[in-house]
């Protein structure tokens, strides 16, 4: 895909200009809507008041193409890594993809592996998850019991509420996500009574925000989404889908999208079209990696640790 200078901020050059990149093993401090990051080496210390949770994403069990043969083995080694956190998670998020294929077996062998954090898990599908006969049906069957629609729902820990949208189903043109109307007024009254001072976390799998349109990065109705959260003074987005960190702050909206634990994608617009990107195979746990969060009450702050699979 050819770069164009007159390219609307949407456009590759702008995009980039937001991203961070997990390289450098960064810890993001979010206070006033302000980010800040230090080394990861300067782990934030374990909270005495408030919690910490995970997030993981696209772990594609089933994929064993040359861009990563073993993806069983690299979520294993994101599951060691959650073992060696300094402060024990009080659940873990994933943010979609948990298979490759929507086969039975990928979801047997992402149970068995994901199971060994000992955690509580809250997952919402990417589109590898409900692409079987039943068009997601078998994810609903083992993840969704207790969701409304296609597996939407939300939960409450110590104060903060948790919200996972569905955005994988009847994906629009280009392969944008889409909530349709049928979640957006469910959204709507899940919201309706809260306090605009009580902390809200929203994850879905494809970025909620345009990241880059060419490429179905981005929510068709996910600016409808976003309006009703604008009341709130914290809010937390969290997404999977392009396999590699992201971040954006608009005023009290902070933006993550962390790493895939199986492959990672190209960069917007620096490739054809996106989908698995081939690296030194001694290389490939540099771009694969998860994130850890914490909630820290009275100080209006969150957390986020970006951990590559490097060190494992």
């Amino acid at each position: 895909m050819a770069d164009s200078d007159d390219r609307p901020d949407t456009g590759r050059r702008a995009v980039l200009e937001c991203m961070a990149w997990a390289g450098g093993g960064l810890v993001w401090t979010m206070a006033g809507g302000i980010p800040a990051s230090r080394l990861i080496g300067a782990a934030h210390a374990a909270t005495e008041t408030g919690f910490s949770f995970v997030q993981i994403s696209d772990s594609h069990i089933g994929f064993s193409k040359p861009a990563n043969p073993d993806a069983r083995g690299t979520l294993k080694t994101a599951i060691g890594e959650i073992a060696q956190l300094p402060e024990k998670p009080r659940f873990l998020i994933h943010t979609g993809d948990i298979s490759h294929l929507s086969k039975p077996k990928e979801f047997d062998d992402a149970d068995q592996i994901i199971g060994m954090a000992k955690l509580d898990v809250h997952y919402v599908p990417g589109e590898h998850d409900v692409i079987d006969e039943g068009n997601g049906k078998a994810y609903l069957e083992r993840y969704g019991k207790a969701a409304h629609g296609a597996g939407w729902y939300s939960f409450d820990q110590a104060g903060v509420h948790f919200i996972g949208l569905v955005n994988v189903v009847d994906l629009k043109s280009g392969g944008l996500g889409n909530l349709g109307a049928e979640q957006l007024a469910w959204l709507a009254a899940d919201l309706k009574d809260r306090s605009a001072s009580q902390p809200i976390v929203i994850f879905s799998h494809i970025p909620l925000w345009l990241v880059y349109e060419a490429w179905g990065w981005g929510t068709k109705d996910g600016a409808q989404a976003l309006s009703l959260l604008s009341r709130f003074g914290s809010v937390t987005v969290l997404n999977g889908h392009i396999h590699q960190l992201m971040q954006k702050v608009e005023g009290h909206l902070t933006f993550h999208t962390t790493m895939s634990t199986a492959f990672p994608q190209p960069a917007p617009g620096t490739a054809p079209s996106p989908g698995p990107k081939l690296v030194p195979a001694d290389k490939l746990r540099s771009f694969l990696g998860l994130s850890s969060l914490t909630v820290t009450h009275g100080k209006e702050r969150l957390a986020i640790v970006d951990r590559t699979l490097a060190a494992g």
